[in-house]
C-alpha cells in the first residue's frame, strides 16, 4: 500500500493524539465519611478522584497510584494531622498542589505548612462549594504549569547531556563505527528504546557501517528492507509509524511481525542536503514520545552529522 509522506508537524500531532491527557487525578482525605463522599461527588466529573479516610491510607494510595494533581485533606484527623500527612508527600511529589480543609484555628500549623511550601491554600469549614471549586481549578492549572516547566527543564537537560555525549565521542573515538555505537547507546537509553540503530548512509543507501543499542542484547538490522527508512532517506524527512499493528502501510511487513516492533521512528541525518546517516528508534509497545522529544531528536541529528563529517574528513 502506498504511504502518504507525513511532515514533522503531522507526526507531532499524531504523538499528541496518542498522549491525549486523561482526567487529572485528585486525592481527597477526610475521616468523616459524609465529607469524603461530598468531595468525591463535587469533583468526580472533572477529576479521577481517590478517597482516603486517613493520612495513612492516603499514603498507601499514593504509593500505588503515583502522583496526583491535587490533594485536599482535612486538618484534624486521628493518628495524623493533615499538615503532617501533606509534609510526607512533598519529597516524592513536589508538583502536587495541596489544599487543607480546617474547621479549627490551627493557625500555627497552617502558617508553617504554607511557608514551607507544603500547602497551596487552606479552606475553612463549612466550605462554600463554589469557592472550593475555584480554588481547585486554579490548583489544577498550577499543577499543569509546574509540570510543563519541569518537562521543559528536563528536555533542556536531555539535550545538554546528549550533546555532551556526542562531543565527547567526537573527541575520543578512534573509529566511525565506535562513534556510531556510543551515540546510538546514548540516544537509545535517553528515549527508552528497545532498539536504536545509527547507520551511515550515502545518498539514499545505507552503508554497512553502523552502531546499535538494545538493552536486551538482541535486535536484527532489517533497515535496508524497511519502507520507512527508504522514505526517510529519499525525502530527508522524519518518518514514523507510531502504532505499527494499526498502520496498514507497514503492519504486514514481515520484519515487523517477527521482531514484535510496534513503533518505529526514522530520523535522517544530513549535512548540506546530503544524507550521511539514519537514526532508527524502535519500541515493542506503541510510541510514548512527546512532540518535544521529536524536536530533541531532530536537533540531535544535526550534531551527529557534524561528528560524522568531521571523522570522515
Amino acid at each position: 500500500m502506498e504511504r502518504e509522506t507525513p511532515d514533522l508537524e503531522t507526526i507531532k500531532r499524531q504523538l499528541m493524539s496518542l498522549n491525549r491527557p486523561k482526567k487529572p487525578k485528585m486525592l481527597v482525605v477526610d475521616d468523616e465519611p459524609d465529607n469524603l463522599d461530598l468531595l468525591y461527588r463535587t469533583f468526580r466529573r472533572n477529576f479521577n478522584v481517590f478517597k482516603a479516610e486517613s493520612g495513612i491510607r492516603a499514603l498507601e494510595i499514593l504509593e500505588a497510584e503515583g502522583e496526583v494533581a491535587v490533594i485536599i485533606s482535612d486538618q484534624r484527623m486521628p493518628e495524623m494531622k493533615g499538615t503532617e500527612f501533606l509534609s510526607k508527600t512533598v519529597r516524592s511529589f513536589p508538583n502536587t498542589v495541596r489544599i487543607i480543609l480546617t474547621g479549627f484555628t490551627d493557625i500555627e500549623d497552617l502558617v508553617d505548612a504554607i511557608n514551607s511550601g507544603q500547602v497551596y491554600k487552606y479552606i475553612t469549614k463549612p466550605w462554600d462549594p463554589n469557592e472550593l471549586k475555584t480554588v481547585v481549578q486554579r490548583a489544577a492549572e498550577t499543577y499543569e504549569l509546574l509540570n510543563q516547566r519541569t518537562a521543559e527543564l528536563q528536555q533542556a537537560q536531555e539535550q545538554t547531556r546528549l550533546l555532551g555525549t556526542i562531543m565527547q565521542v567526537a573527541q575520543q573515538s578512534q573509529s566511525l563505527e565506535a562513534s556510531l555505537r556510543s551515540i546510538a547507546t546514548a540516544i537509545g537509553e535517553n528515549f527508552h528504546a528497545d532498539v536504536c540503530i545509527l547507520q551511515q548512509a550515502s545518498e539514499n543507501t545505507l552503508t554497512t557501517v553502523e552502531g546499535s543499542y538494545s538493552p536486551s542484547g538482541s535486535g536484527e538490522n532489517w533497515l535496508a528492507d524497511d519502507p520507512l527508512v527508504r522514505e526517510a532517506l529519499s525525502t530527508q524527512t522524519v518518518q514514523a509509524s507510531l502504532n505499527v499493528p494499526k498502520d496498514p502501510a507497514v503492519a504486514e511487513v514481515q520484519h515487523y511481525q517477527t521482531s514484535e516492533i510496534q513503533a518505529h521512528i526514522c530520523v535522517p541525518v544530513s549535512f548540506r542536503e546530503k544524507n550521511v546517516a539514519l537514526v532508527s528508534l524502535q519500541w515493542k509497545q506503541p510510541c510514548q514520545l512527546t512532540p518535544e522529544d521529536l524536536d530533541t531528536l531532530h536537533w540531535v541529528a544535526g550534531a551527529i552529522a557534524l561528528v560524522i563529517v568531521s571523522m570522515e574528513a
